[in-house]
Order: C-alpha cells, then structure tokens, then sequence
C-alpha cells in the first residue's frame, strides 16, 4: 500500500520570535545578518526549496515590522505558486510562539513541520525525511545527530567542594543512547494541538520550560521517531555559530559540501 504524498497537506511552523541576545547584535535573532541578509531569509528559502508546505506560517517578535517586511518579501519572490504566508505575532516562550502560529494553519492541513529559523541552513533531504516519516504513519517525528562527545550530569558543589569547582560529576550517560536534536520536526497536527492543550491546561507553568515541540508529545505518551538530520543544519545561538555558518556558505561548493 503506498503511502500519501505531503504535498498539499502539510504546513510549516517557523519560529522567527527569538530576542538573539546571546549573538550581541542589539536586535531579533532572525533579522542578524548572514551571507549578506538574513537568517529568516535562509530559513524561508530552505523551506521553500524542499517544496512540501502548502502554507508557511512564521512567528515573529510582536510589532517587528521588519521581519514582517521580509516575509513579505519572501512570499513576492515565489509568486502564486508558492507556499501561502502566514505573519503572527510570538509569544514570551517558544511554546506560545508556536501555538500562535497553529491558530492560523489553514483548514485541511494534515502535518505541521516546526522549524526554528535560527536554523538557517537545514538542507531540503531533512524536510523530506521527517515529511516522509509522517506520510507512512508516524504522528511524531524529529530529526537528529549522534553525540559526539561524552556528556555527563552534574550538581552544584556543596560546602568545601565548592571552594574547589563549581559542580560536581554525578554520572556518565551512555553516548551511544544520545542524540543531538535538530529541526524541523513533524507532527500530525491533531497531535500537536493535543499537546500543546495539555501544557497549557496544566496550570504550572511547565510550557515555559518547553525547549521543543518534542517533549510536548512525549508527556502524552506519543512515541516520538528519529530520522538523520544533518551537519549542516546547526543552530545559530552564540556569535562562533554565526561564523560557522558564514564559512558553510562561502565554502567553494557552499553548505552542500557537508554530508549528512
């Protein structure tokens, strides 16, 4: 039996609400420079060439007309035949800037992909992958890359060994069983609705501390599936992730030089 296709189905959540402290540049994350423009103009573009989102509705910081602007901008560039545009205001947590995002998917829509802009640079085989896990079933589904190094968990030091570091070691977690999480990730959009209901109605204050639409699901008890992401597709958070990115794009063969 095959399975159904993506395409005219699906919508895709970017989330562009980002203050972008951390990257020292004074402004919205989305709106920093990269390549000679800007992070959610790569981020659109990406979205677009993997060429599955019948509507693409982006979060931004409330008022930011700017951003707005590019989005604008983004949807002129593709014309009638591409993707609808959606423009909503974000919230003060990721969570709220995603939910909004859900109240203006289009009726019909059947998966939602969730995209964080910051991830400028995510190639179009991810989008494909994780689309294609939900056309043959999944109800959850994120893209992902091994750990490559060794993490452990730790506590805060208490009494003398405070004096000499800060936290101490409490365990090593198997390396083998990690993953480093990526975006987009998908959902079958009544799932992702239910999720994010149940947050919300928890009433404390457990949807503030949301760092991915992931977890949401899996307080439902939804299994959540893996697919391969990519090398590529890093999030720009801190001013060397910018520089990495600079340098994936200047690359003699640009960001597809990297495997994955």
């Amino acid at each position: 039996m095959s399975t159904p296709s993506p395409a005219g189905a699906t919508a895709v959540v970017v989330v562009a609400a980002g203050s972008g402290q951390r990257l020292g540049y004074g402004m919205p994350k989305a709106r920093v420079p990269l390549g000679g423009e800007t992070i959610l103009t790569h981020a659109l573009r990406g979205v677009a060439a993997a060429g599955i989102a019948r509507q693409v509705c982006v979060a931004v910081p409330e008022g930011d007309s700017e951003l707005r602007a590019l989005c604008e901008e983004f949807a002129a560039e593709n014309g009638p035949d591409g993707p609808l545009l959606s423009v909503v205001d974000g919230g003060a947590t990721r969570s709220e800037s995603v939910r909004a995002a859900l109240e203006a998917v289009l009726e019909g829509t059947r998966w939602v992909l969730v995209h964080d802009a910051a991830r400028a640079l995510t190639p179009d085989r991810v989008f494909h992958r994780v689309a294609d896990a939900l056309a043959a079933g999944a109800k959850a589904v994120i893209p992902a890359m091994p750990v490559v190094d060794t993490v452990k968990t730790v506590v805060a030091s208490e009494g003398g060994d405070a004096e000499i570091a800060p936290e101490l070691v409490t365990g090593t977690a198997p390396r083998e069983e990690l993953r480093a999480v990526q975006t987009p990730q998908g959902f079958d959009l009544e799932t992702l609705l239910q999720a994010h209901d149940s947050a919300a109605s928890s009433g404390d204050g457990h949807a503030a501390a949301i760092t991915d639409d992931a977890m949401l699901v899996e307080l439902l008890g939804t299994p959540v599936h893996v697919v391969k992401g990519a090398s590529q597709s890093l999030k720009i958070t801190t001013p060397l992730d910018l520089i990495i990115a600079e340098g994936l794009l200047e690359g003699p063969l640009g960001m597809r030089w990297v495997e994955g």
